[in-house]
């Protein structure tokens, strides 16, 4: 049965205009009225999830943010994904990635596409620092470029006075986009969004920080008003996946603040196969039993000398793969397995030593896009996924490639996904949630 719920889609011209921080606020009022807020991200970060889940609760778990990716995912897919999510959720916030039209070839896998694809509003975030009427066909073009997006509404953002409004109001009524309020500038929000997903230490006040953003917001913001505009209908949800679980399978999956890059997606098709049991490289000295070990990406050179020090653990995961146990490491998960980790200022740490290679973050570059995957003998089927990190291989020895991979446009990379024993590892996060028969492969090693 279709209902009728509050969804829309948060976008921008570009980068960099704010639509994390009114993302968040936004959650987190919603979250403080009561309702069951659902987070979505446009793309592949794998950081904005994990905000986003902390700022749609108030003190429990709250909902994973999910990410929504026609790249990596047909459109039916995401159909089908966005409605299940929704089933219990009140209201869907979804934060759209770069600028609206933004995709990996032209417009396709932009927030636009995927706005279109899901039939939602878009309320665009427009950063109005040194902008007046001007904003009128800006948002004229945005507005018109494609008849099949709805741009419902704009909120400005950086307007300090409420006379500079008034002229932003007026430009976005003349065009026939609803204005629903402005953001004056304030700097500690700012630093503050900075620092939002770069620090991971538990210590950080990110709970201080997203109640400040939400109060911030909802002084000079029509949040009522919004979620009016924002009525949409929900088609109804399929059946979820049949389960496939196969007796007492568990997996063991790496998350603590070292290891948090994870599609929740492929969380959940991992539990059509077995029991999710989390560990922490960081802090646990036993590994679980398992039958696949998850080593996901996250930030393990922001804590080298922490992970080196766990020797415990770094010597069970060394017995676990080199007796063939299944493994699955993805970028810092790989990096872990590797025989040691150079940070910056030139200190080595020692890691896991399963794998002959070693990884450093000096004369590092960022490597970033997104990746084809076929698999040589393993997988019949093309996985894709997305690449995104600084650090280097420094020194690789002889390790099996057992993938051709390309990027969007179908240009060979360099890329690799490496063998030893039942060990995979890449620096490539790979997305499941529709090719759900992959991790079959895995348990078959």
């Amino acid at each position: 049965m279709v209902v009728q719920k509050a969804a829309f889609l948060l976008a921008a011209p570009s980068s960099g205009s704010g639509k994390t921080t009114v993302a968040l606020a936004l959650m987190r009022i919603m979250a403080k009225r009561g309702r069951v807020v659902q987070p979505f991200k446009c793309g592949p970060d794998y950081l904005d999830t994990r905000l986003h889940q902390l700022a749609a609760s108030l003190g429990g778990e709250g909902r994973r943010g999910i990410n929504l990716d026609t790249f990596m995912a047909s459109k039916e897919h995401l159909q089908e994904l966005f409605s299940r999510t929704m089933l219990g959720a009140d209201v869907a916030v979804v934060e759209g990635v770069m600028g609206l039209f933004d995709g990996a070839e032209k417009s396709e896998g932009s927030s636009a596409e995927i706005a279109i694809t899901l039939q939602l509003p878009v309320i665009m975030v427009l950063n109005a620092k040194s902008m007046a009427y001007s904003a009128a066909p800006l948002l004229h073009g945005f507005k018109s470029f494609d008849p099949a997006l709805n741009l419902a509404g704009v909120i400005f953002n950086q307007v300090n006075t409420p006379s500079h409004y008034r002229y932003l109001e007026a430009a976005a009524r003349d065009v026939g986009v609803e204005p629903l309020g402005y953001l004056p500038r304030n700097e500690a929000i700012a630093i503050s969004e900075r620092y939002l997903g770069l620090n991971t230490s538990s210590g950080y006040d990110r709970e201080g920080v997203m109640m400040a953003m939400a109060e911030h917001l909802e002084k000079t913001v029509d949040v009522d008003r919004l979620l009016e505009l924002a009525q949409v209908a929900i088609p109804p949800a399929s059946p979820p996946p049949l389960s496939q679980r196969r007796g007492g399978r568990v997996i063991a999956v790496a998350r603590d603040e070292a290891f948090n890059f994870i599609y929740p997606e492929n969380l959940s098709v991992l539990e059509e196969y077995g029991r999710l049991e989390f560990f922490s490289p960081l802090d646990d000295e036993r590994l679980p039993a398992a039958d696949l070990l998850y080593l996901a990406g996250g930030y393990p050179e922001l804590y080298a000398e922490k992970l080196s020090a766990n020797r415990a653990m770094r010597e069970q995961i060394a017995r676990y793969c080199n007796s063939g146990g299944r493994t699955y490491a993805e970028c810092g998960g790989m990096m872990y397995l590797g025989k040691s980790m150079t940070l910056g200022d030139g200190a080595s740490f020692a890691m896991c030593g399963v794998l002959d290679l070693d990884t450093t973050m000096q004369e590092a570059k960022l490597s970033l896009g997104y990746r084809k995957v076929m698999l040589d003998g393993l997988y019949t089927a093309q996985l894709r996924g997305h690449e995104f990190h600084y650090s280097r291989i420094s020194h690789l020895g002889e390790l099996q490639n057992i993938a051709i991979v390309q990027n969007a446009r179908d240009v060979s990379v360099d890329s690799a996904l490496y063998r030893y024993r039942n060990t995979i590892a890449s620096y490539i996060h790979l997305y499941w949630g529709e090719t759900r028969d992959f991790p079959e492969q895995l348990f078959g090693l």
